[in-house]
């Protein structure tokens, strides 16, 4: 009988010892209502956005598209007319008086002036740069001094910012050569001292620019 009760007693500890072992599965969590941690409200950029961003350049509407003049009034009627440029002028004048003391010289855009049926002037749109110079010289009669003075003055147009020059078209330039006792003028277009053939010395560059008249 005592054998049988420590047999049972053995396998009675055996059983609650395996019973402990096996490990309880974990109850799932009960639901909840509570909100989510709210993210950082600074995100870290994304590079291949920075990269393919560009800020519009501020001459430019926002859509990119160079913004256009404005229209021309239908009822428009044009009359030739001048426009100061001021700035070009006082620049000029201290360029050639770097050439001549006693020189002046002075630049002018040429155009036309929107006239509205009312008599009133609604724009001006600007053709071209003109420029007006007078030299003094010795001698009217020495067509290498005044050739040389032309080549002078046409290197100070000539070297003018573009973006300086009104208009579109090539302008017109008038020397007055003025001596003690009289004076000599030449005017020509810029486009036709470019066009002299390469290779004229200065006497012959007046000449070809004198028959144009």
């Amino acid at each position: 009988m005592q054998r049988v009760s420590a047999t049972l007693l053995f396998w009675t500890l055996i059983l609650s010892a395996c019973s402990t072992g096996i490990a309880t599965p974990r109850p799932l969590p009960p639901s909840t209502t509570e909100a989510p941690a709210a993210l950082p409200t600074t995100a870290i950029p994304d590079p291949k956005l920075i990269a393919t961003l560009s800020t519009p350049h501020i001459d430019q509407p926002p859509d990119g598209e160079i913004a256009t003049l404005p229209s021309i009034p239908q009822d428009c009627g044009y009359q030739w007319a001048y426009g100061d440029l001021p700035e070009l002028s006082s620049s000029f004048q201290g360029a050639i008086r770097a050439l001549q003391p006693e020189a002046t010289a002075s630049a002018y855009a040429f155009g036309e002036n929107c006239i509205l049926s009312d008599g009133s002037v609604a724009g001006f749109i600007p053709m071209e740069t003109d420029f007006n110079i007078s030299l003094q010289v010795d001698d009217l009669a020495n067509e290498a001094v005044l050739g040389r003075w032309i080549v002078q003055v046409m290197q100070v147009i000539e070297s003018i910012p573009a973006d300086q020059i009104a208009g579109p078209r090539p302008g017109r330039v008038s020397i007055v050569f003025q001596s003690s006792t009289a004076q000599s003028v030449i005017n020509f277009y810029i486009n036709q001292y470019r066009d002299l053939p390469a290779g004229l010395n200065h006497t012959e560059i007046y000449e070809a620019l004198r028959d144009l008249q």
